[in-house]
Order: structure tokens, then C-alpha cells, then sequence
């Protein structure tokens, strides 16, 4: 069911989108082997990846996550609406696609504040007859608005499951943990909190060259440790479920990250290092890779 958001001109979208700035959004979008994204985005992409070549890996395990995540609340804690904020490009297995597998009831809210995701957000929108998506083009800095968007098909009586996965980092201090407090606030017992967030505790070298790439071209990057980011539940008053803050690979691993289907060698020996990123599998990971931490807490 589309929102407001979706009634906008499309020439007023895409006169809002800056190419000339990479956004994160879109940045995410070329670790994943999207299409929908500008050069600027692709060469923060790059120079991400050349400070760091094994940094697809945190994207990708960070995406895989979520799908546990997912799986996990509406296949064995029965948790039937999702407000994911900082959805990113519609890719493949959005929340609604992972949720509705259990429930084809389950609603979902997606937010972003980016216009190129507006502009593809119908994708978003694919929801089965039983079940109800929508979208709230807003930023997380405007949780009052979101909140009050989002009662338009969340009911906010029952618990609903709060997805701030990657986007925190994007946030300095000041505002990340007063944003998470209204967001929570507003939520009833039961609701859950999935948690994803950069850290430099694990392999600190690696993501500070990441860091000091991303950070030249505007973006605030926010790296914090493990203690931080679980202030974000204990602040709060949230139960941290098990394994507790741990290396987004440590959690709950199931080993049933999809596989992507090989291209011709031929071809693939045509491809910048960028290109080849979204045929490469994620099962060889390790611990020196990681430098995402993952969490999933409760409100009592």
C-alpha cells in the first residue's frame, strides 16, 4: 500500500538526487552488484575497497545478517511488523520478501532519505495480498515523523521489530543515541531492536583506511566499540538476545548466504576488482575480514 511519498512527481525526484555526491545508500548498492548508482558512488565503492579488498565482506555479511535476523523473528519469536530504516536499494530478499515467507500477513515500513531509492521504492512495495509494505521517504534525524507515517500501517500495540542495520555509523554521537531512545520509546514491550554497526575493536587498520576514504568525501563515519554500540540496548532498557554483540559473521550463522551464479571466466577476467565483487561468495570469511559488530535486543 504506497504512501504519500509515492505520489510525488517523478521529475520533482529526480531533480533532488546530487549526483556529484556518493550518498551511502547508493554506496551499498555497488557492494551488493546493483545498477543504481552514479560514478561518484561508484568511486567511493572503489576507494573503499582499495583501502581495504576484503571489505565486501562486511557488506555482505551485513545483508546476510539481516536475513537471519529476519528469518529469526518471524520464524521463532512470531514478531509480525517491521519498521527497517535505512532500507537502502530494493536488492534481492528485502524484509517483506523474508518475513512474508513466514507470515504472508507481515507488514513492513521502509525508510530512507535518499531520492534514487524513492525512485525505485515500488520495488519495495511488492508485497502479497495478505501482508502490507510501505514506504516513508524521511531521514532517521526526523523519528517524530517517521513514527507518525508509520502508525499508518504499523500498529503500534503490538511489538514491531526496529531494523537500524548499517546505518548508525552514518550518525555522530550527539544525535545517534537520542534517535534510537524516541524510536524505542514509541514502541511497545515485546518489539525488538536488529543492530548492525562498523567498529575499529577487530581489525582496526583495515576500516580506519576505509574510514579516512569515505570520510574525505563528506560522509560522517562514526566507528564505535563494542561498548558503545551496546549502549544502544542497555541504555534503553533492552534485553540482549544471544550470542549478545558479537561479529556481524558470529551471529546465529546458518551457512545459507545465497551463493551467486558464476559468469564465464572469460568474462570475469574482463572485470575491475568493483565488477567482480558481486560474483565472489562470502563462505571463506574470517575473523580478520570482519569489523561489523551484530546485535539483536528486546524490550521487556
Amino acid at each position: 500500500m504506497p504512501g504519500d511519498a509515492l505520489s510525488q512527481d517523478p521529475a520533482e525526484i529526480r531533480g533532488r538526487i546530487d549526483t556529484t555526491r556518493a550518498h551511502p545508500a547508493r554506496v551499498y548498492d555497488v557492494f551488493l552488484g546493483g545498477k543504481d548508482h552514479y560514478p561518484a558512488d561508484r568511486a567511493a565503492a572503489a576507494a573503499g575497497l582499495a583501502a581495504n579488498p576484503r571489505g565486501y565482506l562486511d557488506v555482505r555479511h551485513n545483508r546476510d545478517f539481516l536475513r537471519r535476523a529476519v528469518t529469526t523473528l518471524a520464524a521463532e519469536d512470531g514478531i509480525r511488523q517491521f519498521l527497517d530504516i535505512g532500507t537502502g536499494l530494493p536488492t534481492a530478499e528485502n524484509v517483506h520478501q523474508i518475513a512474508q515467507r513466514t507470515d504472508p500477513g507481515a507488514r513492513v515500513v521502509y525508510v530512507d532519505n535518499d531520492p534514487v531509492v524513492l525512485a525505485h521504492a515500488r520495488a519495495l512495495l511488492t508485497s502479497g495480498p495478505e501482508g502490507r509494505t510501505d514506504y516513508i521517504d524521511a531521514d532517521l534525524r526526523d523519528p517524530a515523523h517517521i513514527l507518525e507515517q508509520a502508525a499508518n500501517t504499523l500498529d503500534f500495540d503490538r511489538p514491531i521489530a526496529l531494523c537500524l542495520v548499517a546505518i548508525l555509523h552514518f550518525v555522530a554521537d550527539e544525535e545517534a543515541y537520542p534517535l534510537v531512545r524516541e524510536l524505542l520509546d514509541a514502541l511497545p514491550a515485546g518489539s525488538r531492536l536488529v543492530l548492525s554497526h562498523l567498529t575499529d575493536d577487530l581489525n582496526p587498520e583495515n576500516v580506519r583506511a576505509v574510514q579516512r576514504a569515505y570520510t574525505e568525501r563528506g560522509f560522517t563515519f562514526v566507528l564505535r566499540s563494542r561498548a558503545d554500540v551496546a549502549r544502544f540496548l542497555t541504555d534503553n532498557g533492552l534485553e540482549t538476545a544471544a550470542p549478545g554483540v558479537v561479529p556481524v559473521h558470529h551471529w546465529r550463522p546458518d551457512h545459507a548466504a545465497p551463493v551467486p551464479e558464476q559468469p564465464d571466466p572469460a568474462y570475469l577476467d574482463t572485470l575491475d576488482d568493483i565488477e567482480k565483487v558481486r560474483y565472489r561468495a562470502i563462505d571463506d570469511v574470517t575473523d580478520a575480514d570482519i569489523n561489523v559488530y551484530a546485535a539483536l535486543g528486546v524490550k521487556p
